[in-house]
């Protein structure tokens, strides 16, 4: 039930190899469906779909939308390096003067910054609330308790993984009388031209076709689910949707494909290494190719055995989704998935696997 297109070249014999082991992956599993992206600077798009929207429903096709999940992370770290490069903020603004009702760090001399925020590096303890996030506590709320904890460390001198802080952004645009949402869709994807590309359940729920979550009841039997609101609460942190149309164009834009949008500079300025996440080189599928892993800002950069890969990843209830890309080679690569399997992990490991080795043979002949 794969789809390619355009067909592949007889070069992409090694796409065509990574395609057909990924969909016998899929089918071993029962997989509801999944599309992914390959995309070659100055080229068109490789697009191959799997499976259906929800039992019985629609094939999945290039223009079927999912939710992003963590991939979220991404759009956030360009577009407030977008705000940045205008002097609207600076990455060592205060959260205090951001949004200082909450009163993060007052008395402390080195306060977390918006800096801070997009390389997970605040200080405070992994994940923090999101429990919280969880059980539907309003964002304010969220925020308040947030702003009470003892950090781990101090701002920017260790790695540690939020989503609730990612709230500061909403209510930040909230109070300016816009929103995230708002600013996201005037910042990249209107100028971007992003076909399907939202914000929010209602976003994903309006789209003309759109994936069903699916939750593991065993290994390879899923259940549909509902759209949880919880984390489109925290649209910087979980809250874009996007078709792997839509994602192609994002790859061609890291990739610097559209500089008017997002400059060489903020690609560069995202994708500086900020933070190191020695936890990351321990990733069951990964840990074998990774020699060095960092956080920059809403960006993973990864030494993936010599060759730099910026990646994310993302899972929220009944959905996965991997976006990366290499630099140097000017590819890029995304993967979306109407169910929550670890598989993602490993097809995404394979795939670099894959094409640096079909890169190094090339380069041999």
């Amino acid at each position: 039930m794969h789809v390619f297109q355009p067909v592949l070249a007889e070069e992409d014999a090694w796409l065509y190899d990574f395609a057909s082991k990924t969909q016998a992956q899929a089918m071993k599993y029962n997989l509801p469906g999944y599309v992914l992206v390959f995309v070659r600077k100055g080229e068109p798009a490789k697009i191959i779909t799997y499976g259906v929207t929800e039992n019985f429903g629609d094939k999945i096709d290039r223009n079927t939308v999912f939710r992003l999940a963590s991939v979220s992370k991404t759009f956030a770290g360009v577009l407030m390096a977008k705000k940045v490069a205008e002097d609207q903020l600076s990455w060592q603004t205060p959260l205090l003067e951001i949004v200082p009702e909450y009163g993060f760090n007052r008395l402390d001399p080195n306060p977390i910054t918006l800096g801070h925020l997009l390389s997970q590096s605040s200080g405070y303890i992994p994940n923090a609330y999101d429990n919280l996030i969880e059980a539907n506590y309003s964002l304010k709320r969220v925020l308040r308790q947030l702003a009470k904890l003892e950090p781990l460390c101090s701002p920017g001198k260790c790695y540690t993984y939020q989503n609730a802080l990612f709230g500061v952004l909403e209510d930040y645009y909230t109070n300016q009388k816009s929103s995230y949402a708002d600013e996201l869709r005037k910042g990249i994807f209107q100028p971007l031209k992003m076909p399907h590309a939202s914000t929010g359940k209602k976003g994903l729920q309006s789209s003309s076709k759109w994936a069903k979550p699916h939750i593991a009841i065993t290994r390879s039997k899923w259940r549909e689910s509902k759209v949880q609101d919880d984390y489109y609460r925290y649209g910087p942190a979980a809250g874009v949707n996007a078709s792997i149309e839509d994602m192609a164009i994002w790859v061609r834009a890291m990739l610097g494909e559209y500089p008017e949008v997002i400059s060489g500079q903020i690609i560069d300025t995202v994708t500086s290494e900020k933070i190191k996440t020695t936890r990351e080189m321990r990733r069951r599928d990964w840990r074998r190719f990774l020699k060095d892993a960092h956080y920059g800002l809403g960006w993973r950069i990864y030494d993936f055995n010599g060759h730099k890969l910026n990646y994310h990843g993302g899972w929220v209830k009944g959905y996965r989704a991997d976006v990366s890309f290499a630099p140097d080679e000017e590819v890029g690569y995304a993967m979306l998935m109407n169910a929550e399997s670890n598989l993602i992990n490993s097809f995404t490991a394979k795939f670099w696997q894959a094409y640096f080795e079909e890169a190094e043979e090339v380069k041999q002949k």
